[in-house]
């Protein structure tokens, strides 16, 4: 393994990708937040299964958002 500076195009670069990575995985962590707990807010459900469904919104929500983090990182290290 070599160590090498990098330059200014390549740190730019990835702070660009690095945004990207975050701004979408927050878009999809909603997204998925909104499709599982959303009908929370539209019907009148039981109180254990409306818990349910908010516990399971946001934990797929999280779990899908840092997998999008990941794969957008692990692309653009690839790609380079």
């Amino acid at each position: 393994m070599t160590t090498r500076r990098r330059g200014q195009a390549e740190r730019d670069a990835m702070t660009v990708e690095i945004g990207y990575a975050l701004l979408s995985a927050c878009f999809l962590g909603a997204v998925v937040f909104a499709a599982i707990a959303g009908p929370v807010a539209v019907w009148d459900l039981p109180g254990g299964f409306e818990d349910f469904l908010v516990l399971a919104g946001a934990s797929m929500g999280g779990v899908l958002g840092a997998l999008r983090v990941v794969h957008v990182l692990w692309q653009h290290g690839r790609n380079r």
